[in-house]
């Protein structure tokens, strides 16, 4: 992933939202609060460039994905589902999920809002 444009895109695009890299040095999932649920907890829009996601669940969230650039595979409860750019899935909570793309632009759409609290790593 070239970070640094990425980056610049993003800020370009959404000036002055957070951006969040899931990994400080070698980030493979960057995300852009574009609505973050601090504004609003009932729901939240947010856009993430991922080369590769970390396997997590929701307990109370339920996200809407919708490819904005690239191809999306998604992994929810160990079955693929590969998505292409305009296309939407749903993740319910509960179900274990992550992705996978090549700078695939998404829009994730959460309610109630995405929170920290809510986001749980799996092995």
């Amino acid at each position: 992933m070239n970070i640094k444009k990425v980056i610049e895109e993003l800020n370009k695009k959404y000036p002055g939202k957070k951006i969040i890299k899931n990994n400080e040095n070698n980030p493979t999932e960057i995300l852009c609060e574009v609505d973050p649920s601090t504004s609003h907890p009932e729901y939240s829009l947010a856009v993430a460039v991922i080369d590769k996601s970390q396997q997590h669940v929701h307990k109370n969230s339920t996200e809407k994905y919708k490819v904005i650039k690239g191809k999306l595979i998604l992994y929810i409860d160990g079955k693929r589902h590969d998505l292409y750019e305009g296309e939407k899935v749903t993740v319910n909570p509960n179900q274990t999920h992550f992705a996978e793309g090549n700078e695939t632009w998404i829009e994730c759409y959460s309610e109630p809002g995405w929170t920290f609290e809510d986001h749980i790593l799996k092995e």
